[in-house]
């Protein structure tokens, strides 16, 4: 057990940009630099609203952020540990921070700077947090073995179930649905009933550790990323939830460990895409359906890049742990820029572009 549980931890000490390196320096005349969300790596970055981004990391706070403006809205203090994940509920002011302090957090961007519940049971750091399409529910998943249901009104744990080897790495509720999938460091997903609190199905287990998952608006396509080295594994993949287990495309070209894939929202009259960021310092989007790379961007010096947000189908929101928060435009063009700072070419006629850092 003690080799598995060490294979996934995060040593950010070794991402460090060297003494004089700079991040992006070959483009930092054109990105604007705005006041940092945070001091430290950042973990996690996800939206509240079009306007706004909530994100957390080592410095232990859960900032909410107007990426639009450049001006931190509210900077929240609760956590004990550094931050790991922070969802929100769409279109309320609700937050839910996960931390590596065992406990959940919720806050309300509304109601002062208090957290307003705390969701208390882990014995180890909370990595999954999810919260039910009705609002009223909360899932939770941790190293400690522990899938968790909650009553967020009360705040009490309804339903616990332990799987042993099951360090949960990320959990995402399906859209209009009860199910749940979660992520593990046993390299397996598994999909879950949340009426039951049963397993409902697991998929076969990949070659590496699965470190993040994101669910199609539509409920029926999961993708899952894997973690690596040397471009062995790194790879994310596409499932189709309507037929458990069952693997559509892999996404193939990190060179390291790949630690966040999202849907992207679709553009008018166009294809859906996947995106990916990774240890290796990229960003890379993908067409779903054939798995060919259409843009990559490199942010040298950045370290790893563990989180990313799609606002809409041109805006896109990347946590790392060197450089802070980046907003990445998408937009037709004609990849001849290449370096950091600016994507390099795919096949689909993508440019990706760093226009702010905060």
């Amino acid at each position: 057990m003690g080799k598995l549980q060490s294979k996934f931890r995060k040593r950010s000490e070794l991402y460090r940009a060297s003494q004089g390196e700079k991040a992006d320096n070959t483009f930092d005349s054109q990105v604007v630099q705005y006041e940092p969300a945070h001091q430290g790596s950042i973990n996690t970055v996800t939206n509240l609203s079009p306007d706004l981004c909530v994100s957390g990391g080592t410095d232990q706070a859960v900032v909410v952020y107007d990426w639009k403006q450049g001006r931190m809205c509210q900077s929240f203090q609760g956590h004990n540990r550094e931050v790991t994940k922070a969802v929100c509920y769409p279109g309320s002011t609700w937050i839910f921070s996960a931390s590596r302090d065992k406990t959940v957090l919720m806050w309300d961007l509304n109601q002062g700077d208090e957290p307003i519940q705390e969701f208390c049971g882990h014995e180890l750091v909370v990595n999954g947090v999810a919260i039910s399409p009705d609002g009223r529910k909360l899932c939770t998943g941790s190293r400690d073995n522990w899938m968790c249901l909650w009553d967020i009104e009360s705040a009490k744990c309804e339903q616990r179930h332990n799987i042993s080897r099951n360090l949960v790495t990320h959990v995402c509720w399906v859209p209009g649905s009860s199910s749940v999938v979660q992520t593990s460091e046993d390299k397996t997903i598994r999909v879950w009933d949340s009426r039951a609190w049963q397993v409902t199905n697991t998929f076969p287990a990949k070659q590496y550790i699965q470190t993040h998952c994101d669910v199609s608006p539509n409920g029926n396509y999961l993708v899952s990323s894997s973690n690596g080295f040397g471009g062995q594994g790194c790879e994310a993949t596409l499932w189709d939830l309507r037929q458990p287990g069952c693997k559509v495309v892999e996404y193939r070209g990190h060179l390291q460990t790949t630690a966040c894939c999202m849907f992207l929202p679709m553009p008018p009259g166009g294809s859906a895409r996947v995106a990916t960021s990774s240890h290796d310092s990229s960003v890379k989007i993908w067409d779903q359906n054939t798995a060919v790379c259409l843009v990559t961007l490199s942010l040298d010096g950045a370290g790893p890049l563990v989180s990313l947000s799609p606002s809409d189908s041109t805006n896109l929101l990347c946590a790392s742990f060197n450089s802070g928060l980046h907003h990445i435009q998408v937009g037709q063009g004609s990849n001849q820029a290449q370096g950091s700072g600016a994507g390099s070419g795919g096949a689909g006629g993508l440019d990706l572009k760093v226009v702010a850092r905060f």
